[in-house]
């Protein structure tokens, strides 16, 4: 059996221009719009999970350039990461003065409108998804009202389960693992990490430029 390969694609900086690997690979993970790997990492696209939650689904919801962007108009599936009960049950809500100058908590309704008429299927993940996903990160209830793991990990532990590792091969950029102080980057790169010895997964980190580099990452991937 031919082996396929899954490539999932941050947003943050690449090690060199893998545009050509990526479109070229069989499956194409994004999350959310291209920022540092923009120019660098082609436009193919099978799924594109999306934070519909809080200032940056909002952002994008006011910029009438993002439906139309070539990552959105590439991707076969558009998935929503925080159920509505995930939203209600979990994360903060803005305070009154946020609220009247427009702030929501939940953007589900109106993301599923602004991708519907751009033409794109969309789901949404059951508020299963998201409580499994904390818990294999090891947070609790309580915890897990203040740290909220990003889209990226759950679209990565999404399409590990769905693309079983005895036909498919990963490789995995544009992640650094740092940023918003309230997701779990530790944690996320710690389960990463985890994945790496349990199945062909490549790791190219945005210092992995150059040809040794590029031929230690083969063999590290070949060794996985």
């Amino acid at each position: 059996m031919t082996r396929k390969r899954l490539f999932i694609i941050g947003n943050g900086r690449v090690p060199f221009d893998m545009s050509e690997q990526v479109d070229s690979s069989d499956h194409v993970v994004r999350f959310n719009e291209p920022k540092q790997s923009i120019g660098m990492t082609g436009t193919k696209t099978t799924w594109l999970f999306v934070a519909n939650s809080g200032k940056p689904m909002q952002r994008r919801l006011e910029d009438p350039k993002y439906p139309t962007s070539p990552i959105v108009q590439a991707t076969d599936l558009v998935f929503l990461a925080y159920h509505p009960q995930i939203v209600r049950k979990y994360f903060k809500k803005p305070n009154f003065l946020s609220w009247l100058g427009g702030r929501r908590a939940d953007w589900t309704k109106a993301a599923m409108a602004m991708f519907a008429e751009a033409g794109k299927a969309v789901a949404l993940l059951p508020p299963s998804n998201y409580e499994a996903g904390c818990a294999e990160l090891g947070l609790t209830r309580e915890m897990m009202r203040s740290v909220f793991p990003s889209t990226g990990y759950f679209g990565i532990r999404y399409a590990l389960e769905r693309l079983p590792a005895e036909e498919w091969d990963v490789e995995i950029a544009g992640f650094s693992w740092e940023g918003w102080r309230r997701h779990a980057w530790g944690d996320e790169r710690a389960w990463v990490m985890r994945k790496v010895e349990e199945r062909n997964i490549r790791v190219w980190l945005a210092d992995d430029g150059g040809a040794n580099s590029k031929e230690r990452d083969r063999e590290d991937g070949q060794k996985a």
